[in-house]
Parts: C-alpha cells; structure tokens; sequence
C-alpha cells in the first residue's frame, strides 16, 4: 500500500526504517530523490511529512490510481534534474471510459478506502477516477497493535484524475492529491519512534493540482505540457521540562509552507527510424514561508532560526537523444541545465547511456551522468542575529551539491519468464555543504532523523562517494507464481571540512530481499482464488555516532562523541506473510477479497536510535515496530 516501501525491493534501495519511507539509493540521502506525478515534480507525497524532506510515516499515494511507473537508481536521462541519488517517475491511470466500478475496502492499520471510476462521455473516451482514504489507527491500537506510539495519529487524502479523452484540441487531464495528518505526542513516552519523552504536536498538508495537455502534432511527433500547484505545509510544537521545577513550557515552535508553481512542456520527435528527440524547459516558481523560534531552557530567550516569507525561482531546460546504430547498439545521450535565481547558480549536466545486444538473450549497458541538486530549500534561509540586531543568510549563495554517477551492467534473459541483472557502480559527489570551521558536519547525512539541519555556516566544500555491486533474479508473474531476490554489497563515505573519511549516516554496508507469492485458483469452476506471499529482508545496521556517557553524565545532558557515525546498529531483519482470499460471484459483478498481512512476523527486534536518559543516568534503546498484523477487507463491484 506503500509505493515508497514498494520500492525499498529493488537492488540498490534500503529501507532498514518502520517509522518512515525515505528511499535511500546506494547509500544517499533520501533528500537526494525526486518525486514526479503524471510528469510534474512534486515536494513530498507523503502524510506527516517536513519541508524539506522526501520521506514521511505514511504515503499519500493510493495505490488503487497508479499505473506503471519508472524508477531510477543512477545516471537517468537528460529530461530527470535537481536530484543526484535517484527518480521516482509515477503516474495516474484513466479511469474506466465504458462502465462505472466502484472499490470499498477496511483495514485494521490502513484505514477506510474507497475508490470510484467510470465515463464521462462515452463518444469522447473521458472518464473519470477518484480514491479517498480514512485512518483508523486508534482501531489498531484498540486491539492492541503496536503501531509506534501511543498517541493516535489521524490522516485523510484524496487523489483523482479526470480525462477529457479525445477532442480536436488534444487530450486535457486534471490530476491532483489533498492530504492533511496531524498528531499530538504526550510527554513520558521515550521509547515512541515518532517523539521524545517531552511531547509535540504536528501537523501538516498537501496540495498537489495539475492540468496536462498531449497534443499529437503528427504521426512523428507530439506535443506534452504541464501547469501545476504543488503546495506542502507543516505546523510543529515541540515541549519539554524544566527538571528543577517539574514545568512543561514550549521549547520550539516550527511553521513551514511551501508553494510551488509548475510549467513544463516538452516537444517529442521521432525524426526517423533510427532517431527519436526529446526536447523540454520547465520552470517552477517557489514561495517559501518559514517561522521557526526556538529556546535553550524556561528562563532563556527565544532565537529566532526563521522568519522569512518571499520567493524564488528554479528553471530547468535539456534536449534527449535516442540514436539506434543498429540491431545491437542503441545510444542514448543528452544535456540537462538548470539556474536558480536566488543566488544565480548554474549547472551544466551531461548524460550517456549505451546498450549492446550481445544476443537475443544478453545485453550489456553503460551510464553516465553528471547530476545537481539544490539544497532543501529553508536550509537557504537559516539566520544570524547580528549585534545591530539586523539578521544574515549565510548560506544564501550555497551552489548545487553535484554528483558523477558511472554504472555497467549486464542482463540475461535465459527463459521467458526469468531475467538476471547484475550492476556495479561508482559515485563520486562534491561541493556539498559543510561547515566554514573544521568539523564532521555534512549535508551528505541530511534525512538521517526528523530534525531540521539547523547549520548557518555552510559553503560547498564538502565530497563523498558511493560505490558497490547489486545483483537482481527475477521471475515475472506466469503460471500463477512469482519470485524476485535482489542485493546490494555497497560503501558509503564522506569528507566534512576537516577532511576525515567518514561512513556517512546511510552506509548499511549490504542488503538483500526475497520475495515469492503463489496463487491458486479454487472452486468448482476455479473462479475464486488463494494466494500467499512472502518477503524476508535482511540488512545491515546503519552507521551512528555514539554517546559519551562519562561527558553527558558529567553535564547531565546527552553529548555525543566526537567521532561521528564510527558505529553501527545491529542488523536489520524482518519478514512478512500474507494470505489472500478472493471470492467473485457467480451471479452478480461484484469480487470480495479478505487478506491477513503480517509484517515482522517473527517480532524481531530491530533497532531505531540511542538517546541518554538523565534521570537513570543511561544510555536507552528504542526499537522498531514488532509484530504487525493488518486485516483488510475489500469489495469490488
């Protein structure tokens, strides 16, 4: 239900996380990826989610509107910008343009869902398709599961795409996705994952509206535009205590929207049999709004971290190229650029990717891309009070991190069902944000918790790299059973400005999945169906920097070593089963469907952070979700 955690399957992606669903790519920062519905960028699709973030604890996008999608690891095509870890390219189905269906469904952990399609006009082939979903977690809890905290969090969305099909103007579609989360996390609770033992309340919203346009030029070429909204918003509290008094007061106060407008348009040619051309330009136009205090304790002051409200621009232009030499080699190649405005950075980015078809059967391939992306957008904003109480953006002329991605591949189709791809990769990012002083600090780990970078005194100094070697067997679903294994051997290291190789925070080391599902079909005449699947996951613990407990007892606050991300959780691992039953009626258009879905199957214990305890004088342990067991029930009619 989860196309984020879909994702964390493939050869290269790693997950090791219950609380969210950042996608980490071969050791990268989640910030690093770029989202895009039905060919718009979007901020981040997700429930519970920070500007400034990709990731969240629960996903936006409902699965019932989603057609294929194209997911992309390293050195994507030249039209893909502002991103330099990895693509997630989804779009939303039509609805149906002959007859009207209709998909009820309850789950014990995901809530209410129910999904509508059918025609509009029936001449014209548009249609229409809407999806809307109700948390009901405080069901879970009221059974007695496990969902991460004891604060009861509430969410609803609803995503629709409508099509006006055929018309002499070409075909216009309407897509969208409005979300709203929030939670209140009451103080005592050290061990939730998603808040402190003080308490905070969050809250936040999605907007996502675009109108798309395909107009067929001719029988070579056509013409694809998009304008959009993209517009994300997060109110949050943070409490604590005053120990000596035992008073709870406001520690922070954090007020974030961003609102993004979209134009995109792309001209596509297929020139002749061996040529096809992409040529495209797109600009958003970012308002930004941020009010961010904060205080050391109940007697201090508030610092102001944020407090701007204006605009800015991001403009993106390439031209792609598709050159078949022949029956074996098949070029792709093309430039990406991109310019901001705020502080006039420039990028110049050149993509290849070439493919040999050493037989029917085998195939090797070769990428390579030069990748920017700009920083989380409030990171530009940070301030500094000065002595005239006037205030400086010190990291308003940050450039664009940059990254150089090289890959090889080979794939082998040996039965019809079954492929083998194997990769090895290389990747080398520079001019990432570090402090101007001698520290471990990178924008490399940016995404490695919920909190917000709060550094003020950044240039582009910093570098890292990534490699590793990723293997993937597939058998694609025929005769009623699939398989997938996938793995990923890998290293991840930075530099900070005092120039000590480090693991950065998403350095696992290795991960490997498998997964299997078989499905029978059943009944007299076979028309009902059973299906079981599994996924087993194991992955190693990701890189931290451990506490100085002589130093924090001694000062009675948590202080951390001075060698950052030098150890490592214990491994992850987590398996998952699932048990479908499909019932279609004989009589009458309608198909029920009763699942049982068990994630951590086993309760293993896996680990989610460290955090000092004050009062005990210790160092505590919280772990991730246990046994997690979600019951759904789904008619179709």
């Amino acid at each position: 239900s989860d196309p984020a955690r879909l994702a964390a399957n493939f050869a290269g992606v790693s997950a090791p996380d219950d609380s969210r669903n950042d996608i980490v790519i071969r050791g990268n920062s989640p910030v690093g990826v770029l989202w895009r519905i039905d060919g718009m960028n979007v901020t981040n699709p997700n429930h519970f989610a920070s500007v400034g973030t990709t990731g969240g604890a629960i996903s936006a996008l409902n699965t019932n509107l989603l057609k294929s999608s194209d997911f992309f690891t390293s050195a994507f095509p030249a039209e893909y910008g502002n991103a330099i870890s990895g693509v997630f390219d989804l779009g939303f189905r039509n609805g149906n343009t002959q007859k009207r269906e209709t998909t009820i469904q309850a789950g014990v952990i995901t809530g209410l869902e129910a999904t509508t399609e059918g025609p509009l006009l029936k001449t014209k082939g548009s249609s229409y398709l809407v999806g809307y979903r109700y948390a009901l977690a405080g069901v879970a809890q009221a059974v007695g599961v496990d969902i991460g905290t004891t604060a009861t969090p509430t969410y609803q969305d609803l995503s629709f795409k409508l099509s006006s099909g055929t018309t002499r103007f070409g075909n216009f579609s309407m897509f969208g996705i409005l979300a709203t989360s929030s939670i209140s996390i009451s103080g005592g609770n050290s061990g939730s994952l998603f808040g402190g033992k003080d308490g905070n309340d969050l809250a936040s919203k999605i907007g996502i509206i675009g109108l798309k346009h395909f107009k067929q030029v001719n029988n070579k070429s056509y013409l694809s535009s998009i304008i959009g909204l993209n517009y994300a918003s997060t109110d949050q509290i943070n409490y604590s205590s005053d120990r000596p008094t035992n008073t709870s007061y406001t520690k922070e106060e954090n007020n974030v929207a961003k609102t993004g407008y979209h134009f995109s348009t792309s001209y596509n040619s297929k020139i002749n049999a061996k040529l096809f051309v992409k040529i495209g330009v797109q600009n958003e136009l970012i308002g930004l709004n941020l009010y961010y205090k904060t205080k050391r304790d109940i007697n201090a002051d508030w610092k102001q971290v944020w407090d701007y409200d204006s605009y800015t621009n991001l403009a993106q232009a390439y031209i792609h190229a598709k050159y078949s030499f022949n029956d074996k080699w098949v070029l792709h190649t093309g430039l990406h650029s991109q310019y901001f405005f705020l502080n006039s950075s420039t990028s110049l980015e050149p993509r290849l990717g070439l493919k040999y078809e050493l037989n029917p059967k085998n195939s090797l391939n070769f990428g390579y891309g030069l990748h920017a992306q700009m920083q989380p957008i409030n990171v530009y904003f940070l301030q500094t009070q000065n002595a005239d109480e006037s205030y400086t953006y010190n990291n308003k002329n940050l450039d664009f991190t940059k990254s150089h991605h090289l890959v090889l591949g080979y794939d082998w189709n040996p039965l019809k069902d079954w492929r083998l791809k194997a990769e090895i990769y290389y990747q080398y990012l520079y001019d990432v944000p570090v402090n101007t002083f001698s520290s471990s600090y990178s924008m490399l780990n940016t995404g490695a918790s919920f909190k917000t970078d709060l550094e003020d005194n950044l240039t582009n100094g910093g570098k890292g790299y990534n490699y590793g070697a990723e293997l993937t067997l597939e058998k694609f679903f025929s005769n009623g059973y699939y398989a997938l294994f996938t793995s990923s051997i890998y290293s991840s290291k930075y530099k900070g400005s005092d120039g000590v190789a480090r693991n950065t925070a998403f350095n696992g080391k290795y991960v490997y999945n498998v997964l299997a599902g078989k499905e029978w079909n059943i009944g007299r005449d076979k028309r009902n169906k059973i299906s079981l699947d599994f996924k087993f996951t194991n992955a190693g613990g990701r890189a931290y920097t451990p506490i100085d407990l002589t130093t924090s007892n001694a000062t009675g606050r948590e202080v951390l070593s001075s060698d950052a991300y030098s150890d490592f959780y214990d491994n992850y691992f987590r398996m998952d089963i699932k048990a479908n039953y499909v019932l279609n009626s004989p009589k009458r258009k309608i198909s029920q469907t009763i699942s049982l879905d068990i994630q951590n199957v086993t309760n293993h214990d896996n680990v989610f952070s460290q955090n000092y305890n004050d009062l005990q004088q210790s160092i505590n342990t919280t772990y991730q979700l246990g046994i997690f067991p979600n019951v759904v029930y789904k008619v179709q009619f």
